[in-house]
This record gives C-alpha cells, sequence and structure tokens, in this order.
C-alpha cells in the first residue's frame, strides 16, 4: 500500500503561512515598520509605490544585524524576542513569531541591506520566492533597508484579489498611523506614490497626533489620565461637538501595540453618552499600560486581537476615565454641590438687559370653526403631477414608504391640508398622504433616474468650501468620487488631504456638505467598497435626512 502523507516543501508551506500574515501590501508594510521600531529606530522612512504592489521600502537607523543574522532573519520562526513559552506572557516588543519576514520573502522579490553599529561594512541580502539569489558586502550608514518588490509575484490568484491602488493606499495609511501614533519619540515620514503624505518629527503624543491629523485638531482633544492598580490609561478623547460622521479616528493601544477591542469601544461610546449626536462617531487615542501577564497577545496571526485577565475591571476603568475627563474639562455637564442655589447664568447674558416675556393673542381665533384649508386645483394639479406616477401613503420614513401604482391616479380632485397631511378623495376612498413624504420620494425618484440615466443636477455655491479629510478618507474618495459627481457634487482635488466643493445636488442646507460627504464615505465602508446600485440608493436615503 502506498503512502499518501508527505511534508510540503518549504517554499509552498511559507506560501500558505504567508496567506494568513500577510493579506495585502498593508499587512508587509505593518510588519516591517514593526520590526523598525524594534530595533530602536529613532527615524523610519517609507516609501510606496504602485499602492504597494510594485516597491514598499523602509529605511531605519536602527541596530542594524550581522551577516549571519541577516540570513537567519528569512528562516521560519526565527526570532531574537523569545526563547521559550513563558516568554509570551512578558511580550513587550511588537513582533515575536518570526513569521512576518519568511512570509514576505516567500511572496516576493525582497532585498535587504543592513549593518550594526560600529561595523565598517554591511551585507545586501536577495531572495526571491524564498530562494537566496546573492549576499555580499556593502557599503552604508548603520541601519536596515528592506526593499519588497513585485508582492504576489508568484501567487497571481491572490494578486487579482487585491482592491484598487486607492483602497490598497487607505490600508497603508491607517498602519502607518498605528505604529506612528504610540511612538512619538520616533520620527516617521511616509511617501506615497511619488508624493510626500507625512513627515513627522520627534514630538509629543498631543504634537503627534495634530501632526497626523491637521492643526484644527488641537482645539478639539480632551486629555485623559488615569492611574489604577491594574491600568494605567493615558491619551485623549475628541470633545462632541467634533465628532464626525465617519469611523477612523478610534484607537486602542495596549502596552503601545494597535488593537481592536468591540468590548473596550462600547465603554468609550457609553461614556459619551448623551453628548454625541446622532449618527457620529466619538474620535479617541487611548493608550493602556498593563503587566504583560494579564493579557494574552498571542490569539491572532495579525496581533491586533488580545485577551485581558480581567476584562470587566478594564472595561470600567476605561469608562470610568472618558467619563471623569469629560465631566472634568466641562465637556458633560456635572452638577457642583459647592454651587449656592442661583442659576447659572451664562457669560454671554450676564450684561444684557432683562426683557420681560410678552403674550400675543389672536383675537380672531374661534375654537368652533373648521381649519379646511382647500388647495386651489391648479396649485394642486402641479404637486400631483410629480406624484401621479407615485402616489404615497403616509408613512413614518422614506424607507418605509408603501408605493402604489397608477390605480389612484384620475384628472383632478381637491386636497385637504390638515396639519403635514393632505387628505384627498378619490373613486377608491380616502387617500391620506405625508405631504414631507410625498416631497422626498419625488425628489429619490428624480435622484435614481439622474444617476441610472448617467445625469445630475447640480446647486452652485457662492462661496466654495474646502473639506479637509483624514488621509485614509481621502484615498478612499478618490475611489468612489465619479459616483459623487454623478449624484451631483462639483468638487475638485485641492492636495493636502483637501477637496473644494464648488457645487451640491439642490436641497442640501448650508454648512451640512462635510456631513453628506462624510456620510457617504461611511456608507462606502458599511456596504465592503461596492458600487451597486443598492448601494447607491442607499446612499440616498440615507441622504434625505439632510434634504436630498
Amino acid at each position: 500500500m502506498k503512502d499518501i502523507i508527505h511534508l510540503l516543501p518549504d517554499t509552498v508551506a511559507n506560501q500558505i503561512a504567508a496567506g494568513e500574515v500577510i493579506q495585502r501590501p498593508a499587512s508587509a508594510v505593518k510588519e516591517l515598520l514593526e520590526n523598525a521600531v524594534d530595533a530602536g529606530s529613532t527615524n523610519i522612512e517609507l516609501f510606496i509605490k504602485d499602492s504597494g504592489k510594485t516597491l514598499i521600502r523602509i529605511v531605519d537607523n536602527g541596530s542594524g544585524m550581522t551577516p549571519s543574522d541577516a540570513r537567519m532573519a528569512f528562516a521560519r520562526h526565527a526570532t531574537s524576542k523569545i526563547t521559550s513559552a513563558d516568554d509570551l506572557f512578558a511580550i513587550k516588543t511588537m513582533g515575536f513569531r518570526g513569521e512576518a519576514m519568511a512570509s514576505i520573502a516567500a511572496i516576493a522579490q525582497v532585498e535587504l541591506k543592513t549593518m550594526k553599529e560600529g561595523e565598517e561594512i554591511g551585507t545586501v541580502i536577495e531572495i526571491e520566492g524564498n530562494e537566496f539569489k546573492n549576499q555580499q558586502p556593502v557599503g552604508m550608514p548603520p541601519g536596515t533597508t528592506i526593499s519588497v518588490k513585485n508582492l504576489f509575484f508568484n501567487v497571481p490568484a491572490r494578486r487579482n484579489f487585491l482592491k484598487s491602488n486607492s483602497i490598497e493606499a487607505r490600508h497603508i495609511l491607517e498602519e502607518f498611523e498605528r505604529v506612528a501614533l504610540p511612538h512619538p519619540e520616533i520620527a516617521f515620514s511616509l511617501n506615497l506614490n511619488g508624493s510626500e503624505q507625512f513627515r513627522l518629527p520627534i514630538s509629543n503624543l498631543r504634537q503627534r497626533i495634530v501632526s497626523i491629523y491637521g492643526n484644527p485638531y488641537n482645539e478639539r482633544l480632551v486629555p485623559i489620565q488615569e492611574e489604577t492598580s491594574l491600568i494605567t490609561i493615558h491619551g485623549f478623547v475628541g470633545k462632541p461637538e467634533f465628532a464626525r460622521k465617519t469611523r477612523g479616528e478610534q484607537f486602542f493601544f495596549v502596552n503601545r501595540r494597535f488593537i481592536k477591542d468591540g468590548y473596550l469601544h462600547h465603554a468609550v461610546t457609553n461614556a459619551f453618552e448623551e453628548l454625541l449626536p446622532r449618527d457620529s462617531f466619538a474620535s479617541y487615542w487611548l493608550f493602556i499600560e498593563i503587566d504583560p501577564s494579564k493579557i494574552d497577545v498571542n490569539i491572532h496571526p495579525t496581533k491586533t486581537e488580545i485577551k485581558f485577565e480581567d476584562e470587566r475591571s478594564v472595561y470600567a476603568i476605561v469608562r470610568a476615565a472618558v467619563k471623569r475627563s469629560l465631566g472634568q474639562y466641562s465637556v458633560a455637564p456635572a452638577i457642583d454641590f459647592d454651587q449656592e442655589t442661583t442659576f447659572d447664568v451664562p457669560h454671554s447674558m450676564r450684561f444684557k438687559p432683562v426683557v420681560q416675556p410678552g403674550v400675543t393673542v389672536n383675537t380672531e381665533y374661534n375654537p368652533f370653526q373648521k381649519d379646511n384649508r382647500s388647495v386651489s386645483q391648479a396649485g394642486w394639479q402641479k404637486v400631483y403631477e410629480d406624484i401621479r406616477n407615485t402616489a404615497v401613503v403616509s408613512a413614518p420614513s422614506p424607507v418605509e414608504l408603501d408605493v402604489q401604482t397608477e390605480s389612484h391616479a384620475q384628472s383632478s380632485f381637491t386636497a385637504i391640508q390638515s396639519g403635514p397631511f393632505l387628505i384627498a378623495k378619490t373613486q377608491e376612498g380616502i387617500l391620506l398622504m405625508d405631504a414631507t413624504a410625498i416631497h422626498e420620494r419625488i425628489i429619490y425618484n428624480r435622484l435614481i433616474r439622474n444617476i441610472e440615466n448617467s445625469k445630475s443636477s447640480t446647486q452652485q455655491l457662492l462661496f466654495p468650501i474646502n473639506v479637509q479629510l483624514t488621509a485614509a478618507d481621502f484615498q478612499l474618495i478618490k475611489d468612489i468620487e465619479a459616483e459623487i459627481r454623478q449624484m451631483g457634487f462639483d468638487m475638485r482635488e485641492f492636495g493636502l488631504n483637501t477637496y473644494v466643493i464648488h457645487g451640491t445636488p439642490p436641497g442640501i442646507p448650508e454648512g451640512k456638505e462635510r456631513d453628506v460627504l462624510e456620510d457617504i464615505l461611511e456608507q462606502y465602508k458599511h456596504y465592503a467598497n461596492t458600487l451597486s446600485s443598492e448601494f447607491r440608493r442607499k446612499l440616498l436615503f440615507n441622504g434625505q435626512k439632510y434634504g436630498l
């Protein structure tokens, strides 16, 4: 009988492992940036070409490696971070498994240049698909330069699953921010597709946040500082009035490692209860320091999920710390028991004269007279022509409207307005219509027809509006710019993550332009980066709350 079980070749095994660790260019960027941080670098430069598909290059001034260490770094499970299983519960470095370099080398063409401090000559190694091609001496400054070229060149099926350049660039920007934020003591720079996106000098945490997101953020930050026997938490949360319509500026770091934790996210949102506008998201940059033995970071290949030994206590501390800071900095309403029992008059009204309220009486009001205001036949006929194909029965929201056919169509009828409703007698009985719902449905149908027929109408603004986005959202909006223009936006790229809006679809209230754009981005993220007709319809339903 012939045996059928055999060991996989190292090349195949490494490609399989790479599928878990390196899912897209941003995954390689994350692993290489973390290695540069662990090397004790004080300056890290990142160069990206073709959104990481063609080139990822990282230059650092860290400790460097000896020629033998440089070659050993590409072996599977080769690491300098741990020596036994017990070390997994005392990890303070970013990487530790020794999988990243081997995984990257298995699916790309890699060139590594490195030299240790104090040495006179360095070494360069070239690897292609996990096969050593060359190793020789090289002159260079202390540190390490690693170039990853043609990612997934030998796994074309994986390469075909990559998204557009703008989406892949957004993921790279997100990973860059997640490493740069918790390390303000390191200078970072990012050159993306030939354009310098960031040049972040050595600074403190507040300055690092402002350097990444822009000067306006300096006034939006509320500091957090709390120390307990279990954890120490510090960082910033955004003031509620600056809450955004898109997720993104929400960061948890545990021992300076970025993590995703829905349970702790709930703790923060719970602390903001009744302070945030509807459909808005709080911004936060929170850093938790905890004894490594109290957490398990080895539960996910990308190390973005961890387990707390006492997660309920951590939840309570995070919620209390955020709530306390919001109250301390007068962001949240608080009761001051030391204040005298008098009204707290706002400063802006303290010196205004007191005006006695007046009483207005309608002397012609007759409570026994019915308020039946008939709409003129000519006036109603214009409205009826718009809605005759989509007569609408009253409903609480546009999404739940019961759209009728032309069974209600007839030559003419008289409607009676009663509050927000129109009441009409038809051949089939009484028709009750919500005037607001009718108006929204008319606009919705027009926008749907415009999109399907590649037509749009734009209301030009008297004064153009600058909308500054995060670097990641700026890349993402490029992917749906054509769709946004099709909806009626006249917008042009201005640079520095900014768009200038010259016109909007008719009906958007003044000052809501940014909110609408952020809502579109959030819907786009929520529906998995799809541009289907169903997605466009949901966008329009979502936009109706702004008057679209």
